[in-house]
């Protein structure tokens, strides 16, 4: 669930919900390349995606359309951002792939 969005100094901006800023852990895929996906975090998933598919991300420009398959909620930009390195690491992307084969599977 998404709470409002609240606007801070660049690079700051996260949603909020009763005052807590939240931060997001996201899985994307391809649509044009199979077997691609990418894992990112934010404090503003709309913003992040929409950026992602306008091409305004270097990594993820030549692989659009994307497609959010996946989302995380975290408390604090800290936890996404350790959450996000794990799922890039060895025993997290055994993680990522099976969220990725259960959103195929259509389980997710």
């Amino acid at each position: 669930m998404v709470g409002q969005l609240v606007f801070l100094p660049a690079g700051r901006q996260g949603s909020s919900q009763g005052g807590v800023m939240k931060y997001f852990v996201y899985i994307l895929i391809s649509e044009k390349r199979s077997n691609w996906s990418y894992v990112g975090s934010t404090g503003n998933i709309d913003q992040r995606l929409r950026d992602h598919n306008s091409g305004k991300t270097i990594s993820t420009k030549a692989f659009r359309p994307l497609r959010l398959i996946y989302t995380e909620e975290h408390v604090d930009k800290n936890t996404a951002y350790q959450r996000e390195k794990f799922l890039k690491s060895g025993i997290g992307r055994e993680e990522k792939s099976k969220i990725i084969k259960n959103y195929h599977s259509g389980i997710v």
